[in-house]
């Protein structure tokens, strides 16, 4: 039989401990990032040091150790958990004879593969192209090996200047790239907004799903969808048990009972080291977190580390801005752990997003949260008074409606600052 399964490549991971209490779990994400990256974890070296060396990350024992081992188990490819120097890069590649890649570049090519939509892959090759301008080198230059090299002074200054003329046109043209691609991201964000406040002209409460790559947002939007949705299979979303399955930030209308609605929205998952530059990049497509009403940061519950993961995904909200937002924490995968769900601990709640019960008990969370200020109110307003009633229909949540001989009788559902407006038309 012929085997047409594509081979992984086999990688082989190491890093360097600087006495930090988060190591061992750093070097578990970089193994699961590695094998995200469609690569075949086969060994992995670790250094426990005071510094690291300037110009090849490890020490020059611990680089044979991990040429051998990695030779020894076939590896092609190198994976480092710190973001490294081209100098770096370049010596550690002489001395292992490996492809080197470290994490920044890692979480890259990642970005690179999953991007679907025309905004995820700009933002994706900005951050690239933000990576590897600082990494341009003159000896990675065709002219850097020039003829006429005679030993003559004249010869070599005219060398070194060709050389870096080169590098300059180099950055010259990943300078006019990145500039190209932000006027067109400036493009995308700016449609993109012209959606949300479409979505956004009623009024209806934004919820935003935010947390660790694969801890479950998108099964628990899922979830609501089928809960809550009569066509919940034509708006699923996509899912998958891996690092970033989906980058792209959905977004679907929830119809609770008793006419409860609220604008959900899945964004991209986060990690611990987020490369600073993918964070910017990023930022147009978290638009809908900085936006909402109430944050969801869904957690792992059955993961060891998810107090470390619970601190990254507060690090990376900070980082983009989003503060003062209220936040559900949602324990999702309790069915993997032997604790009684699906329960409500003060404002969080230990669920499991593939159970009914679960899902119905967040959404009770949800609206307690979200419309705790919104009141009931019966109107009777002016048949006469077109404005006021599309106003009405546009800003509040209207439950019953009935037009007769003394006006449009009004069981509605009111924002606390629509309240006093409507204050007028009760009855």
């Amino acid at each position: 039989m012929i085997d047409n399964e594509p081979h992984k490549t086999k990688a082989y991971i190491a890093g360097v401990n600087l006495n930090d209490p988060n190591f061992d779990y750093y070097m578990t994400e970089l193994a699961n990032l590695t094998e995200a990256n469609n690569m075949e974890v086969v060994g992995q070296s670790r250094q426990n040091t005071e510094q690291i060396v300037a110009g090849t990350y490890f020490g020059l024992g611990k680089i044979n150790e991990i040429k051998s081992m990695a030779h020894g188990l076939k590896a092609k490819v190198l994976v480092l958990n710190d973001e490294l120097s081209p100098v770096q890069i370049r010596n550690l590649e002489k001395l292992t004879k490996l492809r080197v890649i470290d994490r920044t570049e890692l979480i890259l090519e990642i970005f690179a593969n999953r991007a679907k939509t025309k905004q995820a892959k700009l933002q994706v090759q900005l951050a690239r192209l933000q990576y590897e301008l600082p990494r341009l080198h003159p000896s990675e230059n065709s002219l850097d090996q020039q003829r006429g090299n005679g030993g003559s002074t004249g010869g070599g200054f005219a060398n070194r200047g060709a050389g870096e003329s080169k590098l300059e046109m180099n950055r010259r043209t990943i300078d006019k790239q990145i500039s190209a691609i932000k006027k067109e991201l400036k493009k995308v964000a700016n449609q993109e907004d012209i959606k949300s406040k479409r979505r956004n002209k009623k009024q209806i409460p934004k919820v935003a799903l935010v947390g660790y790559t694969n801890a479950g947002k998108s099964t628990t939007m899922n979830g609501l969808l089928k809960e809550f949705t009569d066509e919940s299979s034509d708006k699923e979303v996509f899912v998958k048990n891996m690092l970033f399955a989906t980058l792209d930030t959905s977004v679907r209308r929830i119809d609770l009972n008793k006419n409860f609605s609220f604008i959900l929205s899945d964004t991209v998952g986060f990690i611990s080291k987020l490369p600073h530059n993918l964070v910017e990049s990023f930022k147009a497509t978290l638009q809908e977190a900085k936006d909402a009403d109430l944050l969801i940061n869904v957690v792992d519950a059955s993961d060891p580390n998810m107090i470390q993961m619970i601190r990254t995904t507060q690090s990376v909200l900070r980082e983009i801005g989003i503060k003062n937002i209220p936040m559900i924490t949602a324990y999702n995968k309790a069915d993997k752990t032997d604790r009684n769900y699906p329960q409500i601990e003060g404002n969080d709640i230990l669920y499991s997003a593939t159970d009914e019960k679960s899902i119905k008990l967040l959404a009770k969370l949800i609206t307690k949260r979200v419309f705790a200020n919104y009141k009931k109110f019966n109107l009777l307003l002016p048949l006469s008074d077109g404005k006021t009633l599309a106003y009405l229909h546009e800003h509040a949540q209207v439950m019953k409606e009935s037009y007769e001989n003394d006006g449009v009788h009004a069981e509605v559902r009111l924002a606390p600052e629509n309240q006093e407006r409507f204050k007028k038309y009760l009855v």
